[in-house]
């Protein structure tokens, strides 16, 4: 589909951002640590600069646009204007490009000795091997130990 009115086009693209935003967000956590603080409802644009410092300027940008894209969406003729709509997927994309190097420049690492899929601790340098020397349950002629 092609987005054929500037309204379309910046009510868009700020919904780009928000979704930007919220994958920092899913990936990096809440930065509110007491069930009282989670009640009161924040934007994301509010949040974001708590979780990730590097971004508040880009909220502030984006928190800005939050009422013309209210605007846009209720179709009020003239909330954007074409070079508002242009000037905002430039910027969007820009912050989309930013966000992805950041996500993919911090990789979830696994757990440092855990035998993956029974949370048993491994061995230095062993090839699966539970602790004991042995291969864990009924693999290596030892009774099965019970998992707590």
């Amino acid at each position: 589909a092609v987005l054929e009115t500037p309204n379309e086009r910046y009510a868009t693209a700020h919904l780009a951002a928000l979704r930007t935003a919220a994958a920092v967000l899913a990936a990096r956590g809440r930065p509110e640590t007491s069930p009282r603080a989670r009640a009161r409802i924040r934007s994301a644009w509010e949040v974001l600069p708590e979780i990730a410092p590097e971004l508040t300027e880009w909220s502030a940008l984006f928190a800005s646009g939050a009422r013309r894209r209210a605007r846009a969406e209720a179709g009020i003729q003239g909330a954007a204007t074409v070079r508002d709509a242009d000037d905002l997927m430039r910027d969007v994309a820009m912050f989309l490009r930013l966000v992805e190097q950041m996500l993919v420049l911090q990789p979830v690492l696994p757990l440092q000795g855990r035998v993956q899929g029974r949370g048993e601790p491994r061995e230095r340098g062993s090839g699966g091997e539970a602790p004991g020397g042995g291969k864990g349950r009924g693999g290596g002629g030892e009774t099965p130990r019970a998992v707590p």
